[in-house]
């Protein structure tokens, strides 16, 4: 199927070569789409431009943007064609797929001169959901996901993209529904960067649909004809245009109503409904139709909801009563509240517009007010009072009907009293139980519907029907003796407890339709059985006792209770099974006593039963629980878990820092129980908690000062009177890295040392010599140079182990002047080690001809970076294999010779030098020296003044 339309050929860029624009149309119902035969007889021709153009074209075609627009409806099978881009872009010669209707070429010639071109989408993205294009012909073609108009432009939100390979485009203002392709023509001479966009078509593929099925409307019954009312759940189309909704209609008008469409400005068609006739709700409240939605597609399309039109009510009608005037009589003897007539009015208006009150009219008498009651609600009317002997015998009530807003109605009530004289009715009883002196005797666990007598009831004038009923509270039932009219059974209706009740009195009342009554009163007494066994006061006794008490203590006395009479609720008591032997319990007084002595250490709770049985036959039981609890005594002192204990503390341990638990023990509880420990000796250094036990040092320890502390810890109960134990307490301090080594020599930073230029290499210039407090591991200490500063500082090397510095190499001319190095000790200490540092100053040269220019040297703050390297030094003893060399003997006797000579005239000119700068050094006694150092390191400075030193 051909499914393009409207194909449009636009250029991003000018370029001196346009083709032709072409407008294909779009057919939806063919598989064939029309040929011009022209295009064909200039197939040839075409060929020949682009043999000559070909060349310069290539040149601008990196540069071709070319947008193509396409048209088609949604929801078209898979297939069907949407355009071909070879020949919308005019490269129909090169489309793979058309070769068969171009002239045969020479191979060489086609394959030189036109290669076969390739089409493919720019990215992946979702175009094989709706789309395929074939990547020899260049056609696109619907996918076998169905194009849905809706769905797209409902997912697709806001303005096209071209990121994707395919975009949606939905704009607020227009109808478009765009899908966006971008694609690529290859071979990159004749390279083409196609934007395609594809129009989606609406058709009417979707009905109106209301969000509901049930619209309700409420219109005032006395709404005026043509008022009109909004129906505010309008139907829902998702197609646009004609295709949307566009009219309304009701299926039933009632004669009433009529419908009319209003459309704002944003195209939404709302239905009003409008009102044409009288509306009266007393005749119809309700009006139901169906209302139908259409839209405008071809053919249309219908949705419908249940419209119900409801008439609201209002005050336009009036109480009215059915009959003007009622005729009612009463005896004379009727009692007080008896209803004696009832009258109703009719208000056809709902809610609060039917609301009737009724009164009396002001024309009836005040001794008829009296007498008969309105109720003013109900309108119900009863006799207020006794009638007495001077009554009138007619009494004439106008009654009023009243509305709101409205004139009250009238109706007349006319009440005859009729007196009356006759004797009362008669009550015989026959009894069936037990009864003596008018008392009738039951037992209590008698059973249900136990008979108790038979009632005759009867008229002494035999012209009245009597009925008869039971009065007062209590498990009893009178009811008729079929088959006679007048005989009636009085009985039980459920089990009687005498100790709940145990005595009823009850009175059968009979009266005749005359409205006399007369009572007989019926009085039953209840006889016991041994139906309750005995009840402890408390079913569990928590009871207390000291340890160590004397033999036959009393411990309590039980106490239970029968609730039934007589010897059935006489009690004996009795130890359970499972008591221990050396308890017993006096059967009659319920005394219980313990015959042993206890012990709390040997068993604190001793829990058991006993039993409480009455004289009934069969007797009866109960059982309580005995939970004995033994309290204790001071009888046990405080135990150590140990009689030595030993803790190994590192030193500089913190002030009240946690040394070790030193447990204890006591049998006892309570304050018994309660252990308080306390130091003896030592206290000044050390402190124990009372709770925890935990054993403290006040003041840090100090492993060079003491390495070990015996105390001994005293444990004291707080028992009256208290009881005690000591135990032994050793405490040994282990060593810790807690002292940096200490450098002995150099003594200060200030200090330096004449070196020779004839000092020969592998001579020892000087020695960095310390120590360190600390023992084992902590104590090993190791020697490196981390800074230098000077002509060339690294001539000099020292020893990590004994800190000696030597020559390395032979100094030269330039190697005269100041030569510092910032040496670093070390020890090994755990968990980290600990250092200091000093300053070794090494002045190269053939005397000290001025001293202050070496001190003024000194003085100035050195740039030294630091050389994080640390020592390599082994623990254990090594050697190193010395290579012997044949002229070492000469150079040392030769260096000794040249020493000596330079130190005797070095320390001539030192001694002159210190003559003259004595003052100067008495200034600077308390100059204090700082090296800045990258690494932050604390340069170990014990003495500021500079000291000279001669050559070794």
């Amino acid at each position: 199927m051909r499914g393009r339309g409207s194909a449009r050929s636009s250029r991003a860029l000018a370029v001196s070569w346009r083709p032709a624009t072409w407008h294909p149309r779009l057919d939806m119902g063919r598989l064939r789409r029309p040929r011009s035969s022209t295009s064909h007889r200039s197939l040839p021709h075409l060929c020949l431009f682009f043999l000559f153009v070909g060349p310069f074209n290539c040149l601008a075609s990196y540069s071709r943007a070319t947008e193509l627009l396409y048209s088609l409806n949604e929801g078209l099978p898979a297939g069907v064609l949407i355009g071909s881009l070879a020949e919308d872009l005019r490269l129909v010669p090169r489309a793979a797929g058309r070769q068969d209707q171009l002239p045969q070429l020479p191979e060489r010639t086609e394959a030189e001169r036109n290669p076969p071109l390739s089409f493919s989408l720019a990215s992946r993205g979702l175009s094989g959901q709706y789309v395929t294009l074939d990547n020899r012909s260049g056609e696109l073609h619907t996918s076998a996901q169905e194009i849905d108009r809706e769905a797209l432009c409902l997912e697709g939100g806001g303005g096209a993209a071209w990121g994707g390979s395919i975009s949606i485009s939905s704009s607020p203002s227009s109808d478009s529904c765009l899908l966006l392709l971008d694609v690529l023509v290859l071979p990159q001479e004749y390279f083409r960067f196609v934007k395609v966009k594809i129009a989606i078509r609406d058709i009417n593929d979707n009905a109106p649909q209301f969000p509901v099925s049930q619209i309700s409307v409420w219109v005032p019954e006395n709404a005026p004809i043509n008022t009109r009312l909004a129906i505010e759940h309008p139907a829902m189309d998702p197609d646009i245009g004609t295709n949307g909704v566009q009219t309304y209609r009701l299926l039933d008008y009632h004669r009433m109503f009529t419908l009319d469409v209003e459309e704002n400005e944003n195209g939404e068609r709302t239905p009003y409904l409008i009102v044409m006739g009288l509306l009266d709700r007393e005749t119809q409240d309700q009006y139901v139709s169906i209302i139908i939605a259409e839209d405008g597609g071809s053919p249309p399309l219908l949705g419908s909801a249940t419209l119900t039109i409801g008439i609201t009510d209002i005050n336009d009608n009036c109480p009215l009563f059915t009959d003007s005037q009622i005729n009612v009589t009463v005896f004379g003897n009727a009692t007080v509240g008896t209803p004696v007539a009832a009258v109703q009015a009719v208000d056809r208006d709902l809610g609060t517009n039917a609301q009737i009150t009724y009164s009396y009219s002001q024309k009836v008498p005040q001794a008829s007010k009296d007498l008969f009651h309105l109720d003013e609600t109900t309108g119900v009317i009863k006799l207020f009072n006794k009638i007495g002997g001077s009554v009138l015998q007619t009494h004439k009530l106008t009654i009023l009907a009243n509305g709101p807003g409205c004139i009250p109605a009238m109706t007349t009530a006319l009440v005859t009293i009729i007196k009356v004289i006759f004797r009362p009715p008669e009550i015989v009883p026959r009894y069936i139980a037990n009864e003596v002196d008018g008392i009738i005797y039951l037992k209590e666990l008698e059973p249900v519907n136990t008979p108790i007598a038979f009632f005759t009831i009867r008229d002494p004038e035999g012209k009245y029907k009597v009925n008869c009923y039971l009065d007062g509270d209590g498990p009893f039932r009178l009811s008729p003796y079929k088959p006679y009219s007048n005989e009636y059974l009085l009985e039980t209706t459920k089990p009687m407890d005498y100790e709940l009740q145990q005595f009823y009195e009850i009175a059968v009342v009979a009266w005749n339709s005359e409205g006399f009554h007369v009572k007989k009163i019926i009085k039953v007494q209840l006889l016991d059985d041994n139906d309750n066994a005995p009840v402890f006061l408390q079913p569990l006794l928590e009871l207390t006792i000291e340890e160590n008490n004397a033999p036959n203590a009393f411990l309590t006395k039980l106490y239970a209770t029968d609730a039934d009479s007589g010897e059935r609720g006489q009690v004996s008591y009795f130890l359970g099974p499972d008591a221990p032997s050396y308890f017993s319990l006096d059967s009659v007084t319920g005394i219980l006593t313990v015959s042993t002595q206890l012990d709390r250490e040997e068993k604190e709770k001793y829990r058991y039963t006993v039993r409480a049985v009455d004289s009934g036959k069969p007797p009866r039981e109960s059982v309580a629980t005995v939970a004995l609890t033994v309290l204790d005594k001071n009888d046990n002192s405080p135990r150590f878990i140990n009689k030595d204990f030993s803790f190994f503390v590192p030193e500089n341990f913190p002030g009240y820092g946690e040394i070790g638990v030193i447990s204890v023990t006591d049998a006892d509880t309570g304050r018994n129980g309660w252990v308080a420990l306390s130091v003896v000796n030592q206290s000044d250094i050390f402190v124990i908690d009372t709770g925890k036990g935990m054993l403290r040092a006040k003041v840090s320890l100090d492993r060079e000062q003491q390495s070990s502390y015996t105390l001994w810890v005293e444990a004291v109960d707080g028992g009256e009177p208290a009881l005690s134990s000591t135990a032994k307490i050793t405490i040994l301090l282990l060593d810790i890295n807690d002292n940096p080594p200490l450098v002995l020599f150099p003594q200060s930073n200030m200090s330096y040392l004449l070196v020779l230029p004839s000092t020969l290499p592998g001579s020892p210039v000087t020695e960095v010599y310390a120590v360190d407090k600390d023992t084992g591991m902590n104590a090993v200490i190791a020697y490196s140079i981390i800074g230098r500063r000077g002509p060339r500082p690294e001539s000099f090397r020292i020893d990590p182990k004994t800190g000696n510095i030597t020559l390395e190499e032979a100094l030269l001319q330039t190697d005269y002047g100041l030569h510092r190095l910032l040496v670093k000790v070390s020890d090994h200490g755990y968990p980290e080690p600990l250092h200091s540092t000093v300053m070794v100053n090494l002045f190269v040269n053939d005397t000290v001809s001025n001293e202050s220019y070496i001190e003024s040297l000194l003085r100035k703050e050195p740039e030294i970076n630091i050389e994080e390297k640390e020592p390599q030094i082994s623990i254990e003893p090594t050697h190193r294999k010395v290579e012997s060399v044949s002229c070492v003997p000469t150079l040392v006797a030769l260096s000794v010779i040249s020493l000596g000579s330079i130190t005797l005239v070095t320390g001539m000119g030192i001694y002159i030098c210190l003559r003259r700068g004595k003052k100067h050094h008495r200034e600077d006694e308390n100059l204090e020296v700082q090296i800045p150092l990258k690494g932050k390191i604390d340069l170990h400075m014990r003495e500021r003044k500079p000291v000279a030193i001669s050559n070794i």
